[in-house]
């Protein structure tokens, strides 16, 4: 199981969790991802682990991508031509090029790939990145079904559907009212309306967007005293030109102190969000299928997302989670208000967000990699 990065991205959970359930099912997993020298996993791996060492060059953008595939490369040539692999899966356009370089030079005999989803890459490097990853792979996987249309439609390739999964052990609601005010205290709120979003500032994330609609949702609700906490944004890209407009936006809406950028957080420092936040909200303009959407729903959070046909595939409006068009900061803010308002659409769309996260643990996820695969191998 190939990955890009040790750090906590959508891509990298995906793959530590598929490649623990493949291996409490009976299969012999070994993770791989490429990071600076001595560094780990942000979290341990369920598996056998290993990071291939890489310094970046100071170098143009399209340089150390380049730098960064070639280095992954050569640190998998040895491990995937000796290991023995019936195998070998890229969860990403990253590891899947250094993977299918090793196939052209017939270190391995096939590749596996999972596009999570396409993005509007404007570098030269990560297009040819992209494109390759997606149409050279000899399988292809997809986490949602409208993938399958879109690849085929925009790229001639036919995919096949393995769900995304949840672990439910780690995300739950509070036990009890005890746990709530520990995880609140640990987050330092006191009786704020806490709203979270995960996925750090990006344009995918819609971040600009959930900006706005908080400042309504903060004008609607003064006595609620509204807090936005915007946790994660691990990520190989450069989005600083975005992260800059989110703070000028910020300003301009004099939002300063009732906005907490927390970054890149631990697992355990996650879960408590989950446990302490009033609202989940993901104003994304594009996903593969949202894994912090799953997280916050098994959390018992109130889900509060656009109105994308990848969520479609699994929340009703309504019922598990609440939507609004994509780009569209009042009927998000509509939304928010709504889910902090009324205690009857809460409590719903927690036990329907409770629901369909319970359809999702990995174990399931895993034994449909399963049956791909031995298709796959049987062709």
């Amino acid at each position: 199981m190939l990955t890009y990065s040790v750090r906590p991205r959508g891509g990298v959970v995906h793959a530590l969790s598929v490649a623990g359930a493949l291996s409490r099912r009976g299969h012999e997993v070994e993770l791989f991802a490429i990071g600076p020298p001595d560094t780990g996993f942000f979290r341990e791996p369920p598996v056998p682990a290993h990071v291939v060492s890489h310094v970046a060059p100071d170098a143009p953008f399209d340089d150390r991508i380049c730098a960064l595939i070639d280095a992954y490369t050569d640190g998998l040539r040895a491990p995937l031509r000796d290991g023995g692999f019936d195998v070998v899966h890229a969860q990403d356009c990253i590891s899947a090029n250094a993977a299918l370089t090793l196939r052209d030079a017939g270190v391995v005999d096939a590749v596996v790939r999972t596009v999570h989803h396409v993005d509007d890459f404007r570098s030269p490097s990560l297009i040819a990145c992209q494109e390759r990853s997606i149409a050279a792979p000899d399988l292809v996987l997809v986490v949602s079904t409208p993938w399958i249309a879109r690849l085929r439609d925009e790229f001639g390739v036919e995919a096949e559907l393995v769900p995304n999964g949840v672990d439910l052990e780690r995300f739950h609601p509070p036990r009890d009212a005890g746990e709530r005010a520990a995880a609140r205290d640990a987050a330092d709120l006191g009786a704020e309306l806490a709203v979270l979003t995960v996925g750090g500032i990006e344009p995918r994330k819609g971040s600009l967007t959930l900006l706005r609609a908080f400042a309504a949702t903060r004008a609607a609700l003064p006595e609620r005293r509204p807090v936005l906490l915007v946790a994660g944004g691990a990520t190989l890209f450069d989005h600083r030109d975005e992260i800059d407009r989110f703070h000028a936006l910020r300003e301009d809406l004099d939002l300063d102190g009732s906005v907490r950028v927390l970054g890149p957080v631990t697992d355990e420092e996650l879960e408590r969000l989950y446990r302490a936040a009033d609202i989940f909200a993901l104003p994304s303009t594009k996903e593969g299928f949202g894994l912090a959407v799953l997280e916050a729903l098994a959390a018992g959070v109130p889900a509060v997302v656009s109105d994308l046909d990848v969520f479609r595939t699994y929340l009703a409006n309504g019922d598990s989670a609440l939507m609004a068009p994509v780009g569209d900061h009042v009927a998000l803010a509509e939304a928010l208000v709504r889910a902090a308002r009324d205690p009857e659409l809460a409590a719903r769309l927690r036990d329907g967000g409770r629901v369909v996260a319970a359809r999702h643990g990995w174990g399931a996820a895993a034994a449909a990699h399963e049956e791909a695969y031995g298709r796959f191998l049987g062709r």
